[in-house]
């Protein structure tokens, strides 16, 4: 999954970046408004730890997050180009300042969450009436066309679209245009160290939640230094903070429940793997996450949860016990399922 950073100037969004990758990403001025940095991070997932400690395969593969830094200027977010790439993330992250600026200026986490937010909602009304004008060129009503003008009446109205009641052609309808506002989002509120623990402010949990989206807080310069400690030191000073555990894992969770993903898992002798899944998609289309050939040629599932295939140490000892089971087209996979395709092409 991809995962854009955006944020306006000195929001501490490439800490955020350096907190979140374990990279020291450049701080201060960049080349321009359209520069990036990207880093690619693996999920912890103990539920494939343990599996592996079972097949002990060649090869273990986690889940990954992709995080793209977008370069903010002072009082404005992301440039044009910037805007555009943006619109090929799975979902957006809005770093927002909470902590005192440059000559002890003021946080102001609401505005700036309002100043992101218009600029997205801008850029998706530019993109729906440049549609709206060819679709009228061609001189056809189409679902299309009215479908459109729903959306553009939303953005005017300065609706995020993900507030928008869409079914799910219409949302498929609308998957082309990378609508930015259409994409999940989850707000990052970024305190000073003296505010490590502390709840984001009723006010901008309330305006988080006018605009669909999740609220996390954290303190990006300690957790940065958090990121690129050894392990050990790591988890010793984390739990010296009373955190529990690193901003990134806090992150995962929260990305993973605000996208509405699962994880669903294979093993063998080879490799065992978690595939990071949409909730709700049926068995052939979760194959297809792993080859199209095996989405083709789809003939049935075997699944058992992995705590069964933990507690029992093999396929064959849940195969007796009744717990593995054989799903065809239209079971729905479930998170932390084990998953062998059988299929036929």
């Amino acid at each position: 999954m991809r995962i854009g950073l955006t944020g306006l100037a000195r929001s501490g969004r490439s800490t955020v970046f350096s907190a979140l990758t374990g990279l020291d990403a450049a701080e201060g001025p960049r080349r321009g408004r359209d520069d990036v940095q990207v880093g690619t991070v693996k999920v912890p997932d103990a539920r494939v730890e343990a599996l592996a400690r079972i097949y002990r395969p060649r090869k273990v593969v986690y889940a990954e997050l992709s995080f793209t830094d977008f370069a903010g200027a002072r009082g404005s977010g992301p440039g044009r180009g910037a805007l555009h790439a943006m619109r090929e993330q799975d979902a957006l992250c809005h770093v927002l300042r909470a902590f005192p600026g440059v000559a002890a200026e003021a946080p102001d986490p609401v505005g700036e969450l309002d100043s992101l937010e218009t600029e997205a909602l801008l850029a998706d009304l530019e993109v729906i009436e440049a549609r709206i004008e060819r679709v009228r060129k061609e001189g056809k009503k189409t679902p299309e066309l009215a479908l459109l003008e729903r959306v553009r009446e939303a953005l005017e109205a300065e609706v995020p679209l993900r507030r928008l009641e869409l079914d799910a052609l219409e949302r498929k309808a609308l998957s082309g245009y990378g609508l930015l506002t259409l994409k999940s989002l989850l707000v990052v509120h970024n305190v000073a160290e003296d505010g490590i623990g502390a709840p984001a402010p009723p006010s901008l949990l309330d305006e988080a939640a006018a605009r669909g989206t999740g609220v996390i807080t954290l303190s990006a310069r300690v957790e940065r230094d958090i990121a690129l400690m050894e392990g050990g030191e790591q988890q010793e000073f984390v739990e010296s903070l009373g955190l529990g555990e690193p901003a990134k894992d806090r992150f995962i969770r929260a990305a993973f429940a605000l996208t509405d993903l699962v994880s669903m898992i294979t093993v063998g002798p080879d490799e065992c793997r978690a595939w990071p899944i949409r909730r709700g998609l049926p068995a052939p289309r979760a194959a297809g996450k792993v080859h199209s050939d095996i989405e083709r040629g789809f003939i049935r599932a075997e699944v058992v949860p992995w705590q069964e295939l933990v507690e029992r140490g093999s396929e064959a000892r849940c195969r007796e016990a009744g717990v593995l089971r054989v799903e065809g087209k239209d079971y729905v996979v479930q998170d932390g399922d084990v998953v062998r395709f059988r299929f036929n092409v």
